[in-house]
């Protein structure tokens, strides 16, 4: 985690499942926070991830409520901007509904998530990086989900991982904060 006072604000960066704090999308998305002066936290979630026995994506509702909780925290110190991956961007988005944010970066998001609330967010910026080749999300519900909002969606070469496009990622990462402060 890295805070300082004298940033232009705070993003927090959750990691998709089964995966964790130090992914190379999430860890990338904070250096490039860093270069814009902003300062970034990115929970461990992955306690969450192995609680199979309440879902085969672990606990959600509980991943939300973590999240949650540590962006009403943030939101009461200044601006703040929720980026996730997978279903960590799912859950930023869920959280932007309860907590002002400035603006959402989402890789590969979800648009359903079977027995939970499809995917919903703030009417605020949001930017997308999503892969045509996804084998989990299918990138077309990802360009209807994107066109209602009028978001900003960079559909890449890519699959759900979106391994070939770390840096694409953080590029769409970086621009989205420099259009918002």
């Amino acid at each position: 985690m890295s805070r300082s006072s004298a940033g232009k604000g705070h993003c927090i960066l959750s990691h998709g499942f089964e995966s964790g704090p130090d992914a190379t999308k999430v860890a990338a998305l904070a250096i490039a926070a860093e270069g814009l002066g902003w300062t970034h936290e990115r929970p461990d979630y992955t306690s969450f991830d192995g609680r199979r026995d309440l879902s085969e994506l672990g606990d959600v509702e509980a991943r939300q409520a973590h999240l949650l909780a540590l962006a009403k925290t943030a939101a009461s110190r200044g601006p703040l901007v929720l980026a996730g991956s997978s279903l960590g961007a799912y859950i930023s988005a869920r959280v932007s509904l309860q907590v002002p944010v400035l603006g959402l970066f989402l890789m590969a998001p979800p648009t359903t998530m079977g027995r939970l609330p499809n995917l919903d967010a703030a009417p605020v910026p949001i930017s997308i990086i999503h892969g045509w080749d996804d084998e989990l999300i299918p990138s077309q519900q990802v360009v209807d989900w994107a066109h209602a909002r009028r978001a900003r969606l960079l559909l890449v070469n890519d699959t759900h991982r979106l391994s070939e496009h770390v840096q694409a990622s953080a590029e769409a990462f970086a621009h989205l904060l420099q259009s918002i402060k």
